[in-house]
């Protein structure tokens, strides 16, 4: 399922356009030397690699521990469920119950070290950046967190959002480099495909958890029987 996870980036990068964009746009970098230039946009994308693999390692956890009772199948479900819901839902109806208010305290802190280090031009100044807008809040980097939960494996979970992260580089580096290149049609129509994407997505994890016995699709679950002869002697 590691190529939902870079489709989900690649088509989501034009929604971290918006969300993020100003970020890219505003980074110190120095534009009179292409090759450092270069290397501080690669630290700003690792450092936000790094804060999405962490985010995958910790739900991982979760992921981990509903594997082990068992409930992987009816988590998958539910997750894909849950994507399609989201999205199906309006918008208005989302921003009138906020469930984030609980942690908008700890936002605004970010974005508040954020706003400082954009001023700086130390050495760490990109990958402080990069991690710290990796832990912002953006509709798409919660997709990719239930997506990855499915996994019920620590590592695996981990890996799914550094390869969503992947999937967001190509255009949030095109948005450093070329700014607003992208016309308000284009962007609304690509916005347009990301949720019937997740909606695609939603629903390969629903038959992926049915466990219909299709191959890589759909995998019957497994069962595991034991025998047990007593001899008597």
């Amino acid at each position: 399922m590691l190529w939902s996870a870079f489709i989900l980036g690649l088509l989501g990068s034009f929604h971290c356009v918006g969300m993020c964009g100003p970020i890219a746009f505003m980074l110190p970098v120095d534009r009179s030397n292409s090759t450092k230039k270069i290397i501080q946009i690669s630290t700003y994308h690792f450092g936000r690699l790094l804060a999405y693999s962490l985010i995958g390692l910790i739900f991982g956890l979760v992921g981990k521990s509903l594997y082990i009772f068992g409930l992987q199948q009816q988590l998958s479900i539910l997750i894909g469920i849950i994507m399609i819901v989201v999205v199906l839902i309006p918008a208005q109806t989302i921003n009138k119950h906020n469930f984030s208010k609980p942690i908008y305290k700890i936002i605004s802190k970010v974005k508040s070290v954020l706003g400082k280090t954009l001023k700086k031009k130390t050495a760490d100044t990109f990958l402080t950046i990069g991690f710290l807008n990796g832990f912002l809040p953006c509709g798409l980097v919660y997709m990719a967190v239930f997506a990855s939960i499915t996994t019920g494996v620590t590592l695996k979970s981990s890996l799914y959002m550094i390869v969503f992260g992947l999937g967001t580089i190509p255009l949030m580096t095109s948005a450093i480099y070329l700014g607003h290149f992208l016309n308000a049609k284009i962007k609304q129509r690509i916005l347009k495909t990301i949720p019937i994407f997740v909606i695609l997505i939603g629903l390969l994890f629903i038959i992926r958890g049915l466990g219909l016995g299709i191959p890589y699709l759909s995998p019957a679950p497994i069962t595991e029987t034991a025998s047990s002869s007593i001899e008597c002697h």
